[in-house]
């Protein structure tokens, strides 16, 4: 009989933390912003990482596009990152063995992403892992991190209270909505440093590294 643990169900995002998609999403904002005349440097991209769409053109642009250009400019710009993923997308360590741990004790999963539906669907496909989500909250069209709105629809899809969600994160703004949206908060230290993370209640290399033992005591 497995252990039981102490929360109800797991928000993953996905961008960082179920796959290492830092570089194709990177290519693909330099491609858009060299076409609207801006270089991005990789500080820029690091610092709105597992930002929304719209939030990372206002904070690097410092200006709100009119609704048409935003669309079609993220529409480009998702049809770049989902060509630069295809056939090559590899689940990071310790993800499969927690996905299928997870399972077997009952707790409920779903993606909690930033990304447009279109990319939650290309990569759940290209890494054969949609069964074990029985909810996927895209983020792309609703308030983005550090907002909590994506974890509270995930937490809602699944019909449990915030509360007993558990979130996996690697995003600055990621790790400051769960912790807005009283959930508690893993980081994994995929595309941010430690201190930069510091306010997640549990900070772990990688997935490989995460242990039932710190679950349990997350909670106590």
């Amino acid at each position: 009989m497995p252990i039981s643990l102490p929360f109800h169900a797991v928000l993953w995002d996905m961008d960082g933390v179920i796959v290492d998609s830092y570089d194709g999403h990177y290519h693909a904002w330099q491609r858009i912003f060299n076409e609207l005349g801006h270089q991005l440097t990789e500080d820029e991209f690091a610092r709105t990482f597992g930002m929304n769409n719209r939030l990372i053109l206002y904070t690097i642009l410092n200006r709100k596009l009119p609704e048409d250009e935003f669309q079609a400019i993220s529409d480009r710009k998702e049809e770049y990152f989902r060509e630069s993923i295809r056939g090559s997308a590899q689940l990071l360590p310790g993800v499969a063995d927690w996905l299928e741990c997870f399972k077997d004790h009952g707790i409920k999963q779903a993606v909690a992403s930033s990304a447009p539906q279109a990319n939650i669907d290309a990569m759940l496909g290209e890494l054969k892992i949609r069964d074990y989500f029985q909810a996927e909250a895209a983020g792309a069209a609703i308030r983005g991190k550090p907002d909590p709105a994506v974890f509270l629809l995930a937490a809602e899809m699944l019909d449990v209270p915030p509360q007993a969600c558990l979130v996996i994160e690697d995003a600055i703004a990621g790790v400051e909505a769960a912790k807005r949206g009283g959930m508690k908060c893993i980081a994994v230290l995929t595309t941010n440093s430690a201190e930069k993370l510091s306010a997640a209640d549990l900070i772990v290399h990688d997935l490989t590294k995460l242990s039932i033992d710190a679950l349990l005591n997350l909670y106590q």
